[in-house]
């Protein structure tokens, strides 16, 4: 399994030990850390990592920075070579923490109809989900908006969480570039949909209530960058919705 972890400048705010520390059991797992364009001590630090266990910390270098959707989608490619029976993405900040991954190995393994899971960040009783009022309030919206353009009933399409069986069809999702630098999770969706259609994308897709996410200093996004998603997620409506 190879699970990838876009970092942009986060030589400051990187668990290294979370990494160092993490054990799968049952599982060889390698972290593929894509190194976007950051101009910080983010790659020195990821080197050191790769050099003490090359076979369980890999770093892909791009010299410049071309957005998370770029990053994840390159780091994806790279880790196909191997190939894994199981690839995902995960923060670098590790909002979801990685003791919620064998969650998610667990659902692709009893359910064999399962290409995908994604974390879902729901506040129910018993589960320790920590998120700015606001955040969650301007992600709930865009949220249903997103459900309503693609035809399916998904709640959170934006949980830094995910992990795909490797097959064919993930390969060709993330063969080329994708139209949104801010929601390629979306993109991905609206791909499986195209290949399959809209009631296989959905049986394929398991959304995974995580138990634990917090919201960590030193977000990426801005507020401006709602505005970005919504130009993004019409570009996507209308590009997917157009080759059917």
């Amino acid at each position: 399994m190879v699970l990838v972890v876009p970092c942009y400048n986060e030589a400051h705010r990187l668990n290294v030990d979370a990494f160092r520390n993490f054990q799968l059991a049952g599982h060889q797992i390698q972290f593929c850390f894509v190194n976007d364009g950051s101009v910080d001590g983010t790659l020195r630090m990821l080197e050191s990592l790769q050099t003490e266990d090359p076979s369980r910390y890999a770093v892909l270098d791009l010299s410049r920075n071309g957005g998370k959707a770029e990053a994840v989608r390159r780091g994806v490619i790279s880790a196909l070579e191997q190939p894994p029976d199981f690839v995902g993405f995960w923060d670098a900040d590790l909002a979801t923490p990685l003791s919620e991954l064998p969650s998610f190995v667990d659902v692709l393994a009893r359910n064999k109809e399962t290409q995908m899971v994604f974390g879902a960040r729901v506040r129910l009783l018993g589960r320790d989900i920590s998120r700015r009022p606001s955040r969650h309030y301007v992600g709930r919206v865009g949220a249903t908006m997103i459900s309503s353009s693609l035809g399916l009933a998904v709640y959170d399409t934006q949980c830094g969480a995910k992990l795909f069986r490797v097959t064919d069809a993930l390969r060709d999702v993330f063969g080329t570039p994708f139209l949104s630098r801010w929601l390629f999770d979306v993109e991905i969706i609206a791909r499986f949909v195209q290949r399959w259609g809209r009631d296989a994308a959905a049986g394929a897709i398991y959304e995974l209530p995580v138990t634990v996410w917090h919201d960590v200093k030193g977000s990426k996004v801005k507020p401006l960058d709602f505005l970005r998603a919504l130009r993004d997620l019409w570009k996507i409506h209308r590009a997917y919705n157009a080759r059917r």
